[in-house]
């Protein structure tokens, strides 16, 4: 038997016992259950306990009255201990919001042209299915030119880790025009419906929704993280 202390469900209808269910006992075979159960028992069904098959009657029930004073008590521990799970559970999700988790089906890639940003590019094709293309684009200041140079960003989303693992390792290192490639794996957030522990209405939406691995996790205010698979390259573009 559980101590008195313990939250105890009913076996039937899985609900938490209230205090008056605590006390109360149906059978003298000490199989407790929840009074809306019994009476559904007793009333609709075939009046036994389910477990030792005695014949619930009025007789054999054994209730210990709860008084006002136990009420008042239970509903107070009841609503401390929710507003306990609340702040248990509030302030993780908050300290998320600085998160940054490394993607592990998202490619980040620099040194390619945005004639290259698409998605029948073989570039990026050959390595597998790919869910989602986005550009980003930023100004870079040029020692040898007195404009500025434009400096784009590829972030290829593929369906499977497995294939991003295979583009990094084909793209990074590559030569195209006379430029260098960089591939690494890119980084995403949490998604803000899902820090507020509430549905996404987004069904397409690409943050995320579960907590990522620690390991591949890292605050934005420290983004030095060492090695994780690979280098990885912040995504300004998007986050």
């Amino acid at each position: 038997m559980a101590s008195d202390d313990e939250d105890l469900d009913c076996p039937l209808c899985m609900e938490e016992f209230d205090i008056a269910d605590c006390k109360f006992r149906p059978c003298p075979c000490g199989y407790q259950i929840c009074r809306f159960c019994w009476h559904h028992i007793k009333t609709n069904l075939n009046g036994r306990c389910p477990a030792c098959r005695r014949a619930y009657t009025d007789q054999i029930v054994e209730f210990v009255p709860v008084s006002a004073e136990e009420i008042l008590r239970s509903k107070k521990e009841k609503k401390e201990k929710e507003r306990q799970q609340r702040d248990m559970r509030d302030p993780n999700r908050r300290q998320l919001s600085g998160m940054r988790v490394v993607q592990k089906n998202l490619v980040y890639v620099l040194g390619l042209g945005s004639k290259h940003a698409s998605l029948e590019n073989e570039f990026f094709k050959k390595y597998g299915k790919i869910n989602k293309l986005v550009v980003s684009k930023r100004s870079v200041p040029s020692a040898q030119q007195s404009s500025s140079q434009v400096s784009v960003g590829i972030y290829v989303t593929y369906a499977r880790k497995e294939d991003a693992a295979k583009a990094i390792a084909g793209l990074n290192g590559a030569v195209c025009d006379g430029k260098v490639i960089r591939a690494s794996y890119g980084t995403t957030k949490y998604c803000t419906y899902y820090l507020r522990n509430m549905p996404c209405p987004n069904p397409n939406c690409m943050y995320l929704h579960e907590p990522g691995d620690d390991v591949d996790s890292y605050s934005k205010e420290n983004p030095a993280i060492g090695c994780v698979q690979a280098n990885i390259i912040l995504m300004r573009g998007l986050i």
